[in-house]
């Protein structure tokens, strides 16, 4: 059965992400007021239609799949929010529990400068991809984290995409939930100052660096990498 999302305005389990240590902040307390001021706030919600045969739902649209203590900056403000947020990668927004009544409300990333998630003893900052140029630019504003920054600067879109049931037809495979998949996208930006994508692989990276290719080849191997974010970003520091 189809599961249908409705966006108002516009994760499964923990991914692995390299942190990267953010400046030191300056936090203000969470104001339902002042927050209120600056953008239309919306209840996070989903409709669900299912026949006796659906079996639901496996895996989900947002990153961490529990509320974290965060630090958000919002766009044409100067000081950041405490509160306790998640992403849903494939609505793009940040969610976090209502002021009142207890109700999970969303922000879409459209309104986000920044969001940095206290998380183990790190932090961990996303921003948002509208200003950033790409060979193949993302639908919509899409939340990304950096895996290694500076020169060759190599980023992460954190994305799921859904594999819809498909049990109903004389021929159909006999799937009967719906699935949230992991589609995460990565980048580099080359020389160009643009963003290209490419997969985690020695293919990729040579298509992008022909002139690194024997550095490639000597450095990386997917197919027997245990952490290939942490490998290309390690590789990329030999540029």
């Amino acid at each position: 059965m189809k599961k249908c999302l409705f966006i108002v305005l516009a994760f499964l389990p923990a991914v692995p992400l390299i942190a990267q240590k953010s400046v030191a902040y300056q936090t203000a307390a969470l104001n339902e007021k002042n927050l209120r001021a600056v953008m239309s706030i919306s209840p996070y919600s989903t409709a669900l239609g299912f026949d006796n045969r659906y079996e639901g739902i496996k895996g989900s649209p947002r990153l961490l799949d529990t509320l974290t203590p965060s630090l958000l900056l919002l766009k044409g403000q100067g000081k950041y929010y405490e509160l306790e947020t998640d992403i849903d990668v494939v609505r793009n927004t940040i969610l976090f529990m209502g002021f009142s009544g207890g109700e999970l409300m969303e922000i879409p990333a459209e309104h986000v400068t920044e969001l940095v998630f206290l998380h183990h003893g790190r932090d961990i900052v996303f921003r948002t991809s509208g200003s950033l140029r790409f060979d193949r630019k993302p639908d919509d504003y899409k939340f990304y984290t950096v895996l290694k920054p500076g020169q060759n600067e190599f980023i992460k879109i954190p994305d799921r995409k859904l594999e819809e049931a498909d049990y109903q037809g004389l021929y159909s495979p006999d799937i009967r939930y719906d699935e949230f998949r992991n589609a995460d996208k990565y980048y580099i930006m080359a020389a160009d100052s643009v963003y290209h994508r490419v997969q985690l692989t020695r293919k990729s990276l040579v298509k992008l660096f022909p002139d690194r290719k024997q550095l490639i080849n000597e450095m990386f191997n997917e197919k027997v990498s245990e952490d290939p974010e942490a490998d290309v970003a390690a590789l990329l520091e030999k540029f």
